[in-house]
């Protein structure tokens, strides 16, 4: 019998077995891919960000309504731990201009090299290519390569991720496990479907910068991208929950400009221009600017200038759960006393497994570490 079996080897288990090892538990993780930390890795190759360097009320604000288990495990582990703890993997570090936190090598697997390297030198055993399938008489049950499996543990943390990127390992197969404590998978931090009309497809790939996003009261000021498919990027993942519970999306194209600056310039003689060169001119719109108000504005009334304030893009829907960077729903924070199944006392679930979401910048990361940890420390505890 081990003392502690973790399943799932993304940053949340990695970071428990780290926990439980230190304090001379014998530990197993095993994950049902042949490498740990994909996801993690895919994260990392458009540069690894690891939080966000900003005090901890306003980076707890970023996650919504939280969970006092949630919110408890962060304010233990927050921004300034994790930085820390990178750093004690021999991790230089640098915070971006909007705070972002990252290795100086951008790049996730030294850090994971280095963390893998740790548990090693800690006695963790690593079990690749084992996939869970639930329990026997209090063992926990794998298919693996060698056939069926069986681990009896005293305590087991279940580390599972979310339901997105499931060639990376997050199929959330896991939940026909666990019916009774898990609310249903959401996509989280995605983009959005639209119905372009043809005279979009030259700006296909065009950025969406200087513009601001609304949907109910928030506001986006970070970039987007017009795909084929709709919209995505940075700052439509800002806002992908309140339009995926039914807000309608609204685009500022001149957010810095009041309604009244906008309306004179639009005013201004325009001689033999078209009025969508008119705009370029006198706005510094780009071409996809007015292409998008153009799309989505006709017929144009007469006082355009409420109309470029405040531009309704009609969506269709948001884009396929797996091609989510992240999920809402799992695991329910009422299903667990802190991080402990309250049917199976002796099992703990951390990461993204669990039932909340945050947007991207560092926020996911930072509490996949954080409920990795705290779910170690209750172990400890108990």
């Amino acid at each position: 019998m081990t003392d502690v079996l973790v399943i799932g080897a993304g940053p949340a288990g990695l970071m428990a077995a780290d926990v439980l090892s230190a304090a001379g538990k014998s530990v197993v993780i095993a994950d049902a891919m042949p490498s740990v930390g994909r996801k993690f890795l895919m994260a990392g190759k458009s540069g690894l960000n690891l939080t966000k360097d900003e005090d901890l009320a306003r980076f707890q604000a970023a996650y919504g309504d939280m969970p006092s288990a949630l919110q408890n495990a962060i304010a233990d582990f927050g921004p300034a731990e994790v930085m820390a703890w990178a750093k004690g993997l021999g991790q230089d570090i640098f915070t971006g201009s909007t705070g972002r936190v990252f290795p100086k090598g951008m790049k996730a697997s030294p850090l994971l090299r280095a963390w893998m390297g740790r548990l090693d030198q800690q006695g963790v055993t690593l079990q690749k290519r084992w996939r869970w399938t639930g329990w026997d008489d209090g063992a926990a049950c794998f298919n693996s390569p060698d056939g069926p499996q069986k681990i009896t543990a005293q305590h087991t943390i279940l580390a599972l991720g979310g339901a997105s990127w499931a060639r990376l390992g997050s199929d959330g197969r896991w939940a026909d496990l666990l019916p009774d404590s898990t609310a249903a998978f959401a996509p989280a931090n995605m983009g959005f479907s639209i119905d372009w009309s043809d005279h979009m497809a030259p700006h296909f790939g065009k950025p969406l910068k200087s513009v601001g996003l609304w949907a109910d009261t928030t506001l986006s000021r970070g970039e987007c991208v017009i795909s084929k498919a709709g919209l995505e990027g940075g700052g439509i993942y800002m806002l992908s929950r309140q339009l995926r519970e039914g807000a309608a999306l609204f685009v500022d194209l001149k957010p810095d400009w009041p309604v009244e600056k906008v309306a004179a310039a639009i005013g201004r003689p325009r001689g033999k221009n078209s009025l969508s060169n008119h705009l370029r001119k006198v706005l510094r719109l780009d071409p996809h600017h007015v292409a998008l108000l153009s799309d989505f504005g006709r017929p144009f009334p007469d006082d355009l200038a409420p109309i470029i304030k405040r531009l309704p893009i009609r969506l269709m829907g948001p884009h396929p759960m797996d091609q989510a960077i992240s999920t809402a729903g799992g695991v329910r924070f009422d299903a667990m006393d802190g991080f402990a199944l309250r049917d199976r006392p002796d099992v703990f679930c951390a990461g993204e497994m669990l039932d909340w979401e945050a947007p991207t910048g560092g926020y996911l990361i930072t509490a996949c570490l954080a409920t990795g940890r705290a779910a170690a420390l209750q172990v400890l505890e108990s």
